[in-house]
């Protein structure tokens, strides 16, 4: 079981759409089933109707789905069980600022771990007004993030090596890191393929796992794609939203076929009419393991 799982925090653009490819055509390619999760849990960025579009454009694209789709909104006692689970865990309302102030002389791109300010604070003490705390994991000497990538390799990440004691909801909301393990693991995912932007928070959700008794899905993390500068793609880089292309007349033949020659999926003299074209050749493992530099010329 795989799975496609967009949040509608806007429109769908080229980089989700090479991960979702991935996804989908390593799960069809094996005869197992596709899940669409839409992962609607409150945030500030959601925007109004994003949902319905994502869909419509996945669907325009060729992309199909088993069973209903499944929205984790309508989880949240799933999430709040399992967070009983996890139990105690301890509040916590430092701010970004407040880690960054408490971590001494970081080195350049050192990861901003947590020093565990609040796992002693005085119950008497408190909280920010307006702000619903966040509720973080107290970790242990046993807790151990370590696994095995199944595109990216061994990532040999111990409990030392993970941000410290990491937050597991905020609020009564569930934060991503506990909602998408459970949604995997009751669905029966088997193979989660997603941007290698998630891969640092991913010895976290191994954590959760061995302390909820889950089995981990096999984690593919594949590099993003990226713009000529080599940063994110991002409206810097010009429209990359699947609606403008269509808004273009471009079909989607187009934009499956240059997608998949980049990738390495198909000879870079190939096309592709459809979704299911990609098929017979797919390779997951032929991916590029650097970030693919988008250019709107592979369109040509």
């Amino acid at each position: 079981m795989g799975r496609l799982a967009p949040s509608p925090t806007g429109a769908l653009h080229l980089g989700n759409i090479r991960t979702f490819m991935a996804a989908w055509l390593q799960m069809r390619q094996a005869g197992g089933r596709i899940l669409l999760r839409i992962e609607d849990l409150d945030h500030p960025k959601h925007k109004p109707g994003a949902d319905a579009a994502l869909i419509d454009d996945l669907r325009w694209l060729g992309f199909d789905w088993d069973g209903p789709i499944v929205r984790q909104s309508t989880r949240l006692p799933a999430y709040r069980a399992a967070l009983a689970r996890l139990a105690p865990l301890y509040p916590c309302d430092c701010t970004r600022a407040d880690i960054q102030g408490a971590q001494s002389a970081p080195h350049p791109g050192e990861v901003l771990r947590y020093p565990g300010t609040c796992r002693g604070r005085d119950p008497n003490r408190p909280f920010s007004p307006g702000k619903p705390p966040a509720w973080r994991l107290p970790l242990t000497p046993r807790d151990d993030g370590r696994f095995t990538d199944a595109f990216a390799g061994p990532q040999m990440r111990t409990a030392d090596a993970l941000t410290g004691d990491f937050v597991v909801a905020r609020g009564d909301e569930p934060a991503y890191v506990l909602a998408s393990l459970l949604d995997d693991a009751e669905a029966g995912v088997t193979d989660v393929v997603r941007g290698d932007d998630i891969l640092p928070v991913t010895p976290a959700q191994i954590v959760l796992a061995h302390r909820l008794g889950l089995s981990p899905p096999a984690y593919w993390h594949l590099p993003l794609l990226v713009g000529p500068d080599g940063r994110r793609l991002a409206k810097r880089h010009g429209d990359t939203r699947i609606a403008a292309y269509r808004a273009a007349g471009l079909p989607p033949a187009r934009l499956l076929t240059a997608l998949a020659r980049a990738s390495r999926w198909i000879a870079p003299d190939a096309t592709v009419a459809t979704l299911r074209d990609l098929l017979p050749a797919f390779d997951l493992l032929a991916t590029p393991r650097a970030p693919l530099v988008w250019s709107d010329a592979l369109l040509q």
